[in-house]
């Protein structure tokens, strides 16, 4: 029997990196899964391969930015699989090309960060919230980021959103507590994704020395990996954290204990 058997989780951005390790350890655990996102193929290959190892999971596509394709996805979990007791929200995006300053950058790229990263949480949540209270409860766990905490240069919509990613999570906590609604949030140090390389890869860095670069700056001497933040997403949507709803968890190499003495080119 698995922790979450009977239980149906819905995962934006699910498809890859963060997202793909959540999915996979939900599916371990007993869950039925939702993999949401804007790739079709990656959403599409993973259900595919998930499924031939016996798992209860479907692809559900779209932009987690957009009303109606967050009502359509949850939607067509709930179809599938009959209820929705966890929501994950990990859709979020920096394009390697988007590092500005203020001044300097489009506004075009600042709505669209804030677009995905934090309206997405919105929608999603506005969405499900109503199939989580018909199955009796559950949660909503926010992937933030530790650039929410504390910031590094050049990503002024990237640090805004994160921002608001804790203080919704904070606010949706206090609304939804007397209906067994929990909310919370997970901030990632650097973790090891395409993501993160991508911008490596933009800035011309070799790609491996730039990890390696990284990891240094983490007192645990390495970057994480997406299980490391699965890890935390389970526990906090499990019954093992059933008195905690509002908080933030950092799993981020002690990065935010560092604060202060930190390399000011940390990035997320």
């Amino acid at each position: 029997m698995g922790e979450f058997d009977g239980r149906v989780a819905l995962v934006t951005g699910g498809a890859l990196g963060i997202g793909r390790g959540i999915v996979e350890e939900f599916a371990a655990a007993g869950a039925a899964v939702a993999i949401a996102d804007v790739n079709a193929d990656a959403a599409r290959a993973l259900a595919a391969e998930l499924e031939r190892a016996g798992h209860r999971v479907i692809a559900t596509l779209g932009d987690v930015a957009s009303a109606v394709d967050a009502d359509r996805m949850v939607a067509e979990t709930t179809e599938a699989f009959g209820r929705l007791d966890i929501l994950v929200n990990n859709a979020g995006i920096h394009p390697a090309e988007w590092y500005f300053r203020v001044e300097d950058m489009p506004e075009d790229a600042w709505d669209r960060i804030l677009d995905v990263n934090l309206k997405g949480i919105y929608l999603m949540s506005k969405a499900a919230i109503p199939q989580i209270r018909l199955a009796g409860g559950g949660a909503i766990v926010n992937i933030a980021s530790v650039q929410g905490l504390q910031s590094a240069p050049l990503v002024p919509s990237y640090a805004a959103s994160k921002g608001g990613v804790l203080s919704l999570t904070r606010q949706m906590a206090l609304d939804y507590a007397r209906e067994n609604i929990r909310v919370v949030a997970v901030c990632p140090g650097t973790i090891d994704t395409d993501m993160s390389r991508a911008g490596a890869r933009a800035a011309g860095d070799d790609i491996d020395a730039a990890v390696r670069a990284m990891a240094a700056r983490h007192p645990l001497g390495r970057v994480g990996q997406p299980r490391d933040i699965a890890n935390a997403v389970l526990f906090l949507a499990s019954d093992r954290a059933s008195f905690i709803t509002g908080e933030n968890l950092n799993v981020d190499g002690g990065l935010m204990a560092l604060g202060a003495w930190a390399d000011p080119e940390t990035e997320d």
